[in-house]
């Protein structure tokens, strides 16, 4: 298996489209293209013109998966605790969080997804971030004891802005003495 992890660009659109519809389709999940996911149609524009990186994973030049950083200022409060803030619940102490890691269901089992998420963790310590946040729908079962092998601890629930107004875990991961990958291209 020849794992490639790179930036995205515009030209990816369809194919990042594909993985994380799959994984909508799988959950029977709405998709609404016009303002939940408007940000995957122009991928240079909601993440790279705004310095927030948007991963694929690709094996054997075959696109599986996806995974963004977003940077933001520390979220005040204790850090694990969570609060409202511009009316989200947010995760207390955290400076970025995970957003848009998907695994379609043909490229699971390999390490993909673990891959995909030590690269944001690596790539927001390099941003000099030390504080990740993480929400994921209560479903993702498998997303969660990865998270959790890594450090990431559940601190709150939310319910999501998404058109099926999903409930979430939230999870708080400190990237001070957490894993790095080693191998991985960028």
């Amino acid at each position: 298996m020849n794992l490639q992890i790179r930036l995205a660009t515009n030209a990816d659109v369809p194919e990042v489209v594909r993985v994380i519809r799959a994984v909508y389709d799988e959950y029977a999940f709405s998709w609404d293209e016009a303002d939940y996911h408007a940000d995957l149609y122009d991928l240079e524009a909601h993440y790279d013109a705004a310095g927030q990186p948007f991963f694929v994973a690709e094996v054997d030049g075959k696109m599986v998966g996806t995974a963004a950083l977003a940077l933001f200022d520390g979220v005040t409060g204790e850090v694990g605790s969570c609060s409202l803030v511009q009316g989200v619940v947010r995760v207390g102490g955290a400076d970025c969080s995970l957003e848009r890691l998907y695994v379609h269901p043909d490229g699971r089992r390999g390490g993909v997804g673990r891959s995909l998420l030590m690269r944001v963790m690596d790539e927001a310590r390099d941003r000099g971030r030390t504080t990740m946040e993480m929400w994921s729908d209560k479903r993702f079962a498998d997303a969660h004891r990865l998270y959790q092998k890594l450090g990431a601890q559940v601190v709150g629930e939310r319910i999501c802005h998404d058109p099926d107004q999903s409930p979430e875990w939230g999870l708080v991961l400190s990237l001070v003495g957490a894993p790095t990958e080693v191998g991985v291209s960028a």
